[in-house]
């Protein structure tokens, strides 16, 4: 038995490994893969795995550091970018699904414990959908961008809070008025305990442990596990669920709570033990509980339910939208972009599941619909922006400012020189000499391996604006600007192409609002030979006629210009780099060198 437990955890963990990265490929997140694939291999579809207690107890322990990670993740600073306007849209987001899921489930036959439940589930959020399409769709920079944030995080806090009271209460059974107050005054106590440790007695614990000269990854990675689990323990005593304790956790473990090298390896480590090992076991065997028997004999429930989750989310956001003053038709792009479900859903709705307050048709509704309107995030999002795009609605929000720099060389520097102007600029150099120079001449240079990291976190990538890669190295460049994409979301993103990199092409079109610097392949090293050597002269033309940039390199070249364009200066007197997806208004110049 104990072999045949561990042949379905292999099982498992492949299946949801592969279905994982196939459905990233296609642009959608992993929790959607898991799900599927859980539907597939286990007893709704082929029955080739079971569910067994080895898999339970991994996925509940799963489930736990999931919820961790996502506090880890969470920071309530950030509602406060979207502004007053965009948290009521957030509510909104929130209130009208919770609403509408409440009342077709009681309608329906359902109890009302039930019903709250499933208003929950459609009234949430996915964090990490919206992050990741954020990025893909080059959104990062706008006002949508910071409302859809607000809304996720606030959505999945307020779930949380609702299903904490609800858990307890469905616990006690029936309750009178003494029994609601002694369990109201539990949480209150519950909450107040944990925020006086979290906010006071961790950092001055942390202190101390730095003060004895312990800096163990493992040591801290432990003892935030006994935290972890201590919360969770907690939380259940006093009749709330373990994924609050563990939500609450993670909420106070942030990046100044220890230095920037451990706390980045303990994110790294609670990202690659929960969403990496653990957590995948719970989307997969979630999927072992679908009945897909619902499209036959709950079908009208299933587009019921589906009908409050769309139309909840987006009309909910689009009226609470309007006194912002931004339109109804930016309402509508935050509503598309809102209407996608994730791990907190999935989660509240399993937990119903094995409490027995939802049944088992109910769940792979709310599961189905998770998928579903997970799906329609990418085509009703990209529809709306481009809707307001045309129309010059498109509001920018440039929280993210300044360029950082990949590669220090002369051209670097001098490129760096032209942009310091009208923004921030922070080098990054494997080159320690080079770093060195660098900053004689003004400029912060960080100096370290740009594909660790922790390089990129010790130069606040997350909050640039721009990653430019300038090094004579393409594979070095494209691996870089992946890195600053993915993991610290850089809105824009110049990567140098040497000519002889056959397969640089295809890997720019991978990086969403990467583009080629200077506007075609280039090798940098003679003009860099150049520039050190003094041999070169900086030109300044005037654009009397609008083009493209690709399209003004060509009509250069056409006239044997031996020239490399670095920056573009706007009707404003602000500069940019020269990139290949750009056009060139009348009144505006380019700097370029020969």
């Amino acid at each position: 038995m104990e072999g045949f437990d561990i042949l379905n955890l292999f099982f498992v963990l492949l299946s949801a490994w592969g279905a994982g990265a196939l459905i990233k490929r296609i642009g959608y997140p992993v929790i959607l893969g898991e799900l599927l694939i859980g539907i597939i291999i286990g007893p709704p579809l082929l029955g080739l795995v079971e569910t067994s207690s080895t898999l339970t107890i991994l996925s509940e322990a799963g489930v736990i550091l999931l919820m961790a990670y996502i506090g880890m993740e969470i920071n309530f600073k950030d509602l406060g970018k979207a502004s007053w306007a965009g948290l009521l849209a957030a509510i909104g987001g929130f209130v009208v699904p919770f609403a509408l899921g409440y009342y077709v489930v009681t309608l329906s036959g359902g109890t009302s414990v039930a019903g709250l439940f499933v208003g929950i589930a459609v009234g949430v959020t996915s964090l990490a959908t919206k992050s990741r399409i954020l990025v893909d769709l080059n959104l990062l920079d706008t006002r949508i961008a910071y409302v859809l944030m607000a809304g996720a995080l606030f959505s999945d806090t307020l779930a949380l809070i609702i299903f904490a009271g609800l858990s307890s209460f469905i616990d006690a059974g029936s309750v009178n008025m003494t029994e609601i107050v002694f369990i109201s005054g539990k949480i209150i106590l519950f909450f107040l305990f944990a925020t006086l440790f979290g906010l006071y007695l961790l950092p001055k614990l942390i202190k101390w442990l730095e003060t004895k000269k312990i800096d163990n990854r493992t040591f801290y990675f432990t003892l935030l596990l006994l935290i972890v689990f201590g919360l969770s323990e907690l939380a259940e005593f006093v009749g709330l669920h373990g994924i609050l304790g563990a939500f609450m956790a993670g909420l106070f473990v942030k990046d100044d709570l220890f230095n920037k090298k451990i706390s980045t390896d303990i994110s790294n480590v609670f990202h690659d033990v929960s969403v990496g090992f653990m957590a995948p076991i719970f989307f997969v065997t979630a999927g072992f509980h679908v009945s897909l028997d619902v499209f036959q004999t709950d079908l009208n429930l299933l587009l019921l339910i589906l009908a409050a989750a769309f139309i909840g989310k987006i009309v909910g956001t689009i009226i609470f939208y309007l006194p912002s003053g931004y339109g109804w038709r930016e309402g509508l792009a935050v509503g598309t972009g809102m209407n996608g479900r994730g791990a907190v859903e999935i989660v509240i709705a399993g937990i119903g599941l094995q409490k027995g307050v939802i049944t088992q048709e109910i769940f792979s509704i709310l599961v189905f619909m998770a998928i579903l309107t997970t799906l329609s995030v990418p085509l009703f999002l990209t529809w709306s922006t481009n809707w307001l795009k045309k129309r010059g609605e498109l509001v920018k929000q440039y929280s993210k400012k300044g360029y950082l720099i990949l590669g220090a060389n002369p051209l670097g520097l001098l490129l760096g020189e032209h942009l310091k102007a009208s923004d921030k600029i922070t080098f990054i150099d494997a080159n320690k000499v080079v770093s060195e120079q660098a900053e004689t001449k003004g400029f912060k240079c960080i100096h370290g391996n740009v594909l660790e990291e922790t390089t990129l976190t010790e130069a606040s990538a997350k909050d640039y604006r721009t990653f430019i890669a300038i090094t004579e190295n393409t594979e070095i460049n494209l691996l870089a600007s992946q890195l600053a994409n993915d993991n610290f979301y850089v809105p824009e993103k110049y990567v140098v192409i040497c000519p002889n990199e056959n397969k640089a092409g295809a890997g720019v079109s991978l990086l969403g609002a990467a583009t080629t610097l200077f506007a075609s392949r280039t090798d940098i090293k003679p003009w860099i030979e150049k520039i050190q050597s003094s041999n070169y002269k900086e030109v300044q033309v005037k654009i009397t006629k609008e083009t493209t940039t690709r399209l003004w390199v060509k009509s250069q070249l056409q006239k044997d210009k031996n020239m490399l364009p670095l920056v573009i200066i706007d009707t404003n007197g602000n500069k940019r780099p020269f990139g290949y997806n750009d056009s060139l208004e009348v009144r505006e110049s380019v700097i370029y060198i020969e």
